[in-house]
């Protein structure tokens, strides 16, 4: 801002301003997983070839910056250091997004990151950094895994091994009666102990199946 005048008498000239209105302040990464730098922008001034972008890195505990990233009409990302051919454009400056994301990234990328535009004659007056926290992939993720393939494979195996093995009870009992008493069956029993058969068969069929499910979720999650 500038001003001017004689006498006491003051006048104001008012810069425009070009402001990142959005750029979050923590973004947690997982190796490996790419993991996007969100930068959101608005301008007073049309974008035109002038608008640029710049992003910037700081390691941890470190004063020393480094350029990661520009962007004037084409994308330029850095072709040098530890971010060498792993930068990726994800933004739209006409719709007001400066947005990178980082490709494979490690636990050595973490630091923080500062996204600048500028869009002549609008000035930028505020540069918001974002603190990226990369970790691997930890036990808790592992274990709500681990609970999601029990619920959705091991209960209903163990509700069909239940189910089959009171039947086969039953059925023990009931032959173990009938020997007792001496009892001969009729054609209708015999036609019935066969269709009990077939449905204990098909149980006993339903289990090794289920049995089966298991085994190959189980490799596929290892």
């Amino acid at each position: 801002m500038q001003h001017s005048g004689a006498a006491g008498a003051r006048s104001y000239i008012l810069f425009p301003l070009l402001g990142v209105l959005f750029q979050d302040a923590h973004v947690r990464g997982y190796v490996g997983e790419q993991v996007k730098l969100k930068c959101i922008f608005k301008s007073t001034s049309s974008v035109t070839d002038k608008l640029t972008i710049d992003w910037t890195y700081r390691p941890p505990s470190s004063s020393r910056t480094e350029s990661i990233f520009h962007y004037q009409s084409f994308q330029y990302p850095t072709t040098a250091g530890t971010f060498r051919d792993r930068i990726s454009w994800v933004g739209d400056v006409y719709k007001g997004d400066a947005s990178i994301s980082i490709n494979n990234p490690t636990i050595k990328d973490n630091g923080t990151f500062s996204c600048a535009v500028k869009n002549p004659p609008d000035v930028h007056h505020n540069i918001p950094m974002t603190e990226l926290i990369v970790t691997e992939r930890g036990f808790g993720t592992m274990l709500s895994s681990v609970a999601l393939l029990s619920i959705l494979v091991f209960i209903p195996s163990t509700v069909v091994v239940v189910l089959l093995l009171v039947r086969m009870a039953r059925k023990s009992v009931g032959l173990k009666k009938r020997s007792k008493s001496g009892y001969k069956k009729s054609s209708i029993e015999v036609s019935d102990d066969t269709d009990q058969e077939e449905e204990d068969n098909c149980m006993a069929r339903l289990c090794v199946r289920c049995a089966e499910c298991l085994d190959s979720d189980y490799e596929e999650t290892y």
